[in-house]
């Protein structure tokens, strides 16, 4: 008589066996995920007055739920859709303001809706829950035949960026939609000091002499408050004011801004491993930089 075997731990061994299968595809799987636009970014590139994708606009014709909207996208139509960026005015401010600054996040590979608010006196919190409406409403006028930019979008891969209370509204978006793939507050102005519960990777750029939203009250609690674990840099501007970001600021700040907050979008909206060295490390033009989490 044959004694029996038991199969219980060859049933166990190929149990392991296709859990580190499926996670081995998993990793593949999110690795081929990646979005890869462009060249190989260096520092001249991303100190550029413009990216390597020419870029168009248009306006959003009836905005539901916030004051104004105009989309600004690449035009090449032969390397798929590009992710999509809701960009924010501050206190008093508008869309206009900001032009320079969508125009080239855009041309490194972005749809970018810059918006104005129902009321330039719009506190923070009504500015992020209008941001989210304004990517909302430029997505579902992708999917449509007759938006100039119709198709260009990649909906799964959406972004909250501003500047000031349009920062602040930055971080409220980013708490109220976690799904969204990245956030970049720019000298970012809000009343709740405490951001424990945000899970989107997010940068905050404040500036060193910003007298307006100061960082031991605003950008430094904000930044602290982050989970450990979040992926999250903080970037102080050396010289740099609260007005750095706007159409008239200094180039040397609009360069800086422009570049570090693009190389985070790559790295988080697309996925981008390239762009990972440029907001890992302090340099000269940071008087202080932080980072946490792993990326």
């Amino acid at each position: 008589m044959s004694t029996p075997t038991s199969t219980a731990p060859h049933a166990a061994f190929s149990f392991k066996l296709r859990l580190v299968g499926a996670a081995v595809l998993s990793l593949a799987f999110g690795m081929a995920q990646a979005q890869v636009h462009g060249p190989d970014p260096t520092v001249a590139s991303l100190e550029a007055a413009a990216g390597p994708y020419a870029v168009s606009n248009a306006t959003v014709g009836t905005p539901n739920g916030y004051g104004a909207g105009t989309v600004f996208y690449p035009t090449v139509r032969t390397e798929g859709q590009f992710g999509v960026v809701v960009l924010a005015p501050g206190f008093l401010a508008v869309q206009g303001y900001y032009k320079w600054l969508a125009e080239r996040v855009a041309s490194h590979g972005f749809v970018v809706v810059t918006v104005n608010f129902n009321s330039v006196f719009d506190q923070p919190d009504a500015r992020g829950t209008q941001m989210a409406k304004a990517l909302q409403q430029v997505v579902a006028l992708s999917k449509t035949s007759t938006a100039p930019y119709s198709g260009v979008i990649d909906t799964a891969r959406q972004a909250a960026m501003g500047h000031s209370m349009g920062g602040g509204g930055t971080l409220a978006a980013a708490r109220d939609n976690p799904s969204l793939k990245a956030a970049v507050a720019l000298a970012p102005w809000h009343t709740t000091k405490t951001w424990s519960t945000i899970q989107v990777p997010t940068l905050v750029i404040s500036d060193e002499k910003d007298f307006i939203a100061t960082n031991s009250a605003h950008s430094d609690p904000f930044y602290a408050s982050f989970n450990a674990s979040l992926p999250s840099a903080k970037i102080e501007l050396a010289g740099a004011d609260h007005l750095c970001g706007i159409q008239i600021s200094a180039e040397k700040c609009k360069t800086a801004l422009a570049k570090y907050s693009v190389a985070w979008l790559k790295r988080f909206v697309d996925g981008d491993a390239r762009y990972t060295p440029f907001v890992k490390s302090k340099t000269a033009e940071m008087s202080v930089f932080d980072t946490r989490g792993s990326y």
